[in-house]
């Protein structure tokens, strides 16, 4: 389920950094995105559309330099495989509205459920802390 706006319309309500990361597959620089170290309780959403991604639960320090979770929530992601920069990669968007993540890597042997790192931009993420 694709929202249907232009991209126009995006550059008008994202600033244009989130632009760049979002709409037209850029990448943050490592260590600089504000979620990186935050570990709170709490979801992160579509830093486009809102749509509920990620559980705190699943976020972890994997030390790369860009919020990692070790999985998605059921049904919010798009996998497609990436073979921009001469690399084999697997692209991660958003399913509600298309926009661009980052990108999920498998087999590096992490100590997590899924041996899944979802390396996300944090300029493609909204945080929103669990208040109980």
């Amino acid at each position: 389920m694709t929202m249907d706006k232009t991209e126009s319309e995006w550059e008008d309500e994202l600033t244009p950094e989130q632009y760049h990361v979002l709409r037209e597959k850029g990448t943050e620089p490592a260590f600089t995105g504000e979620y990186d170290s935050v570990f709170d309780d709490g979801a992160y959403s579509c830093g486009a559309c809102g749509a509920k991604l990620f559980d705190s639960e699943t976020k972890f320090d994997a030390g790369c330099g860009w919020p990692s979770f070790y999985d998605a929530i059921p049904g919010t992601v798009l996998l497609s495989p990436d073979d921009s920069l001469d690399m084999e990669r697997t692209e991660v968007t958003c399913m509600r509205c298309g926009s661009h993540l980052g990108h999920v890597f498998e087999g590096e042997g992490l100590d997590v459920p899924t041996d899944q790192r979802y390396c996300i931009n944090s300029l493609s993420l909204q945080f929103t802390p669990d208040i109980s």
